[in-house]
């Protein structure tokens, strides 16, 4: 259950979000290798193949599905054959197999399904179409789009979420700008599927530039509404952002409170399924940080790796680079550039290694003060070095989101997060 400090301070903070490196270049285009390799599995779910070794494949080939407790397809990125299946490690820090393609460099296209037009299609075919498509949580999680609207029961705000709070990225952003149409395709299609009265589509109130943009894009839509919201982290956590457009909090998930969230990214992803017949095949990812020569956004096909992307756009800045699969604060920093892009991949970031001195705890509060799930981090954290169960039970540690707030916030530069992390974990290991 979500608990929150009895006192709480702001929740929230302004950061440097650094977007100014990526935000307004180029979208450089990124040719896969010979080789790519699609992970077949979903978070915990791992995929039944479809394909075997020899086969010739289409972009858009539909090569294994996700039956566990979710349905959820995956496709080919590219055309070409099959070379078999190899484990490798994943963005999440696991081995998982990977489907190896011979890429033929003809990026030949085969439509897995056909678009429909969803003002048409009833809800139920909608939900259905979402699914087979493999729609998927594009901000990062990667949870099956079709699940949150199927089960949503009574919704009176369907939330898209375009705040891109997270330093350093900007992929969401240039999504945006290169798909508008799309977006507004998709966004409706997700009201229709939602039921909801009303939607607002967040964006940071700094976006001056490019408000009005999507105000003119919706300006045929009296349901749907563009809504600036303050440029603070986590503004894209759903908790946040709901609060902020609702004033109401929630136990476990945003529909206790009416409400429906998905990604603007997401809702573009749709939007092509639903006109074009294309599945998520290819991302826009933001490459950036001081550990990279040229920073940039890439559009890349699923499957290709950190390493070729990074080659691609100049290489490192430095021999000694901290590689970060997604952004700086919720990230997972990995020891190889291996592991490839996902259809939930938003970024690359990376930064040169350079030594953090950690002091003493302060006891200054900061990081309770600015929590965003109201917890107390610095505590946790402790109870962690400890072992104590019980009191990382009390404490609500699995309430963490994991947001690198508290170890950006802390004075004496105590990774707290990591902490927390590995209490979350102990928890895990004491449920087994």
């Amino acid at each position: 259950m979500w608990k929150m400090s009895f006192i709480i301070g702001p929740m929230r903070k302004h950061v440097n979000g650094h977007k100014e490196l990526t935000s307004h270049g180029d979208i450089v285009k990124i040719s896969a290798p010979k080789t790519i390799a699609i992970p077949l599995a979903n978070g915990a779910s791992d995929a039944d193949l479809l394909v075997k070794e020899g086969d010739i494949v289409k972009v858009g080939t539909k090569i294994a599905q996700c039956n566990g407790k979710f349905t959820i397809p995956l496709f080919s990125s590219v055309s070409g054959t099959v070379k078999g299946v190899e484990k490798r490690m994943g963005a999440g820090l696991k081995q998982v197999d990977h489907l190896l393609i011979e890429n033929d460099d003809q990026y030949t296209f085969e439509a897995p399904f056909a678009p429909i037009d969803f003002e048409k299609a009833t809800r139920e075919e909608l939900f259905d179409f979402t699914m087979n498509a493999g729609i998927v949580g594009c901000g990062g999680a990667g949870f099956p789009t079709y699940v949150k609207y199927k089960f949503a029961v009574d919704v009176q705000l369907l939330i898209i979420n375009a705040v891109e709070c997270e330093p350093y990225i900007t992929a969401d952003y240039k999504e945006m700008h290169e798909h508008i149409e799309d977006l507004v395709v998709g966004v409706k299609a997700m009201v229709k599927m939602a039921g909801a009265p009303v939607a607002k589509l967040a964006i940071k109130a700094t976006k001056k530039d490019f408000i009005p943009v999507l105000k003119e894009a919706f300006k045929d839509a009296k349901n749907i509404e563009v809504v600036a919201v303050p440029d603070v982290y986590p503004m894209g956590w759903e908790r946040t952002l709901v609060y902020e457009l609702t004033k109401k909090r929630y136990e476990r998930l945003p529909i206790e409170v009416g409400c429906v969230v998905s990604n603007a990214t997401t809702a573009i992803a749709l939007g092509q399924a639903l006109t074009k017949g294309k599945p998520i095949v290819e991302k826009i990812v933001t490459v950036s940080g001081d550990g990279i020569k040229k920073p940039t956004n890439v559009l890349t096909p699923v499957g290709v790796s950190a390493h070729d992307i990074i080659e691609q756009i100049g290489g490192y800045a430095s021999e000694d680079v901290l590689l970060i699969a997604g952004g700086p604060m919720m990230g997972k920093t990995i020891n190889t550039d291996a592991f490839v892009i996902t259809p939930s991949s938003n970024a690359l970031t990376v930064f040169i290694n350079k030594e953090v001195r950690e002091i003493a705890c302060l006891r200054c509060g900061k990081c309770s003060d600015h929590c965003p799930a109201g917890l107390q981090p610095v505590r946790i954290n402790n109870a962690a070095k400890a072992n104590n169960i019980d009191a990382l039970t009390k404490l609500c540690v699995n309430d963490c989101i994991e947001c690198g707030m508290c170890s950006y916030i802390c004075p004496s530069k105590i990774d707290v997060t990591e902490g927390v992390r590995r209490a979350k974990r102990n928890m895990a290991l004491v449920k087994k």
